[in-house]
């Protein structure tokens, strides 16, 4: 078993991360980071799962058109 908060992070990928980020802050979470443009061609959102897990959702960039 693992203790609370322990495992490292997750990451998950989607078209719309500002639509999931929507669902996780209505869902109740601790938000960490709200969805923020990367330098490095993402957008992306933080915050911690039920069990203290820290759990990032992304959204690549298209280079050709800067979303």
């Amino acid at each position: 078993m693992v203790a609370k908060g322990v495992l490292g992070s997750l990451l998950f990928r989607t078209d719309d991360v500002q639509a999931a980020f929507e669902r996780v802050r209505t869902a109740g979470a601790d938000i960490i980071q709200e969805p923020t443009e990367m330098p490095y061609g993402v957008i992306d959102c933080a915050f911690r799962d039920p069990s203290g897990n820290h759990v990032r959702i992304g959204q690549e960039l298209d280079p050709a058109s800067g979303s």
